[in-house]
């Protein structure tokens, strides 16, 4: 699954299960913010419980962007210093050829 679409279907799947919870509450007639304050925690608890599968997912997209954007710093940090190099022999030479007699 794409990293983008299993974000979405994880965080859809969270607030559906609070949207649910909530409704219940407000037809308690439990006060609203009372009532959402209590449909966050019960929401949190059930999806630590029964939502393991999609926050590993989750998580595991998360961890290799991460790795992705870390090699790609390192990738560009390696062509500067390569770009630098070059730059370096070229003022090098310039500097050599105007002392030259």
């Amino acid at each position: 699954m794409k990293p983008g679409r299993t974000w979405l279907v994880y965080t859809l799947i969270r607030v559906g299960i609070f949207a649910v919870v909530l409704a219940v509450l407000l037809l308690l007639q439990i006060q609203p913010f009372i009532a959402a304050i209590v449909a966050a925690l019960i929401s949190l608890c059930i999806s630590i419980i029964f939502l393991r599968k999609p926050r590993e997912e989750a998580s595991k997209t998360l961890h290799a962007a991460r790795e992705n954007r870390g090699q790609a710093a390192r990738a560009k940090a390696m062509s500067t210093s390569d770009d630098e190099d070059v730059e370096d022999t070229a003022v090098d030479d310039a500097t050599r050829r105007t002392e030259a007699p």
